[in-house]
């Protein structure tokens, strides 16, 4: 007799999350928990800890010097505000699972 074993799916891949932040900022804060309270890893900068990697935020963010600036799969989405705005209305899922 053949064993038949559940053919699960695979994962979809996990968007490629990156975030700017400094460590005394309220907007990095709740940019931070949104996106753990999603289970969602993220790759954080702190441009404080390594201010080079500010010049490099400004260039990616189109000139935006505030913090947090939010990369996902590369593509700027802007700060904390953004993010709950695509959270609400369920763009944000739209964006991640694009992968």
């Amino acid at each position: 007799m053949i064993a038949v074993q559940p053919c699960t799916p695979p994962e979809p891949p996990m968007a490629e999350i990156e975030i700017y932040t400094s460590p005394f900022c309220p907007y990095c804060w709740r940019a931070k928990r949104l996106l753990q309270d999603k289970g969602l890893p993220f790759t954080e900068v702190d441009v404080l800890l390594h201010p080079g990697r500010r010049a490099e935020m400004r260039e990616r963010a189109d000139g935006r010097t505030t913090v947090p600036q939010i990369f996902i799969n590369g593509r700027g989405i802007g700060g904390s505000d953004e993010l709950a705005t695509l959270e609400a209305s369920g763009e944000l899922d739209t964006l991640l699972a694009a992968g």
